[in-house]
């Protein structure tokens, strides 16, 4: 299913993408922010079989989000908002350096949330104890990332959140999980913290009917970056409803 997103003739820019797809909500809020318009193509992850489309203008991993400029495919999301970025230069950059004494604010806070999942991870081998389950599928794909946080922000993921990265080990032996998580040493250069970050807070309601805890009250400061973030249209217009989200991943994931 096609339909224009944002703006109006949109014959050029395509973004291939499933609605609830937290790595393509990341391109759909780069070309919103940029004012771009587009036409969004839905790709239902539900089936397995990809379609002509995406198998021609993604060969190699037949995988979402695909943005098509003037037919070429830029593929994956991370590639798509620095493409963004370049191709459309505006006010709105995303690509920008920030100050060491607010890098060391930022940083300090990070650790701070990463220690409190080490507390909800206890002793189990995952969240759920000893199987892999829903909070393991959501919290994973963030571990791309800690190279990143490594490199940028001078800490050492081992010495700070050992447990943590031992979960990400166990995680990463499953096959599942290793066929599908980028190099944390591609996603690295990137450095565009809040945009890949901000989707994945569709699935704070989930964490919380399913883990029986509030964001508010274990991350308040988390929480209060995600409704400045939420206040922006760019992301507000792309983020789907948190309920819908929560349904059709325990529908997907099988996972009462």
């Amino acid at each position: 299913m096609a339909m224009l997103e944002h703006g109006g003739a949109a014959a050029e820019v395509r973004c291939v993408d499933f609605w609830c797809n937290e790595f393509g909500m990341r391109a759909r809020i780069a070309l919103r922010e940029k004012r771009v318009g587009f036409e969004l193509v839905e790709e239902d992850l539900r089936v397995r079989e990809r379609s002509d489309l995406v198998r021609r203008m993604n060969p190699v991993y037949q995988s979402v989000p695909i943005l098509i400029h003037d037919g070429r495919p830029v593929c994956g999301s991370m590639n798509i908002v620095e493409y963004v970025d370049a191709v459309y230069p505006t006010q709105t950059r995303f690509f920008t350096s920030r100050g060491e004494e607010e890098k060391a604010a930022a940083m300090a806070e990070l650790m701070g949330h990463l220690r409190r999942m080490e507390g909800v991870l206890g002793d189990g081998a995952f969240f759920g104890g000893d199987e892999f389950g829903l909070l393991d599928v959501a919290f994973v794909p963030f571990s791309s990332m800690f190279y990143g946080y490594e490199q940028h922000g001078g800490v050492d993921m081992e010495a700070e959140c050992l447990v943590l990265m031992r979960w990400v080990r166990r995680c990463e032996e499953r096959e599942s999980v290793r066929g599908v998580l980028p190099s944390g040493k591609d996603i690295f250069p990137l450095k565009t913290l809040s945009l890949s970050l901000i989707p994945f807070s569709s699935m704070f309601h989930g964490h919380e009917q399913h883990g029986g805890f509030s964001f508010d009250t274990e991350c308040p400061t988390l929480m209060r970056w995600v409704r400045r973030c939420r206040d922006r249209e760019s992301v507000k217009s792309v983020l789907p409803d948190e309920v819908q989200m929560y349904k059709l991943y325990k529908e997907w994931y099988g996972i009462e």
